[in-house]
């Protein structure tokens, strides 16, 4: 079980808050493609794609407090799992015939919970508090 330390509750804070940032980056650009009529995983890749480069910067520095570029790769690949974890998923909902603006911003609060506990773990896991 995950247990939450109240520094932990203050990252969070600071991670959510760098995320709504990150988050209409990543969905504005994705929202973009989909009008234009890109096919929804491939919309979901370029947005993830530019989306890590941007969120690198905004989540290493401003939520924990690291401006370390050597963690990268580390950064991408927690990235590379969430972005197979949430394509799947989209597929999936759209199947089902939700649309896929709607099945991505469904999906979303998932995919913060998942980033955020990869990547104090993995990513970030010397993080100051």
């Amino acid at each position: 079980m995950l247990k939450l330390r109240a520094a932990d509750l203050v990252l969070l804070a600071r991670f959510i808050a760098v995320g709504v940032l990150n988050s209409a980056f990543g969905y504005g650009l994705y929202s973009i493609l989909i009008y234009l009529e890109t096919i929804p995983e491939l919309a979901l890749l370029v947005a993830t794609v530019l989306g890590v480069i941007f969120n690198f910067f905004t989540t290493g520095r401003l939520a924990f407090k690291n401006s370390d570029n050597s963690l990268f790769f580390r950064f991408a690949a927690v990235y590379v799992v969430i972005y197979i974890c949430n394509a799947t998923a989209l597929r999936i909902l759209v199947n089902f015939g939700i649309d896929p603006l709607v099945a991505q911003a469904a999906l979303m609060p998932l995919s913060v919970i998942a980033t955020f506990v990869i990547m104090r773990a993995f990513a970030f896991k010397d993080a100051k508090q």
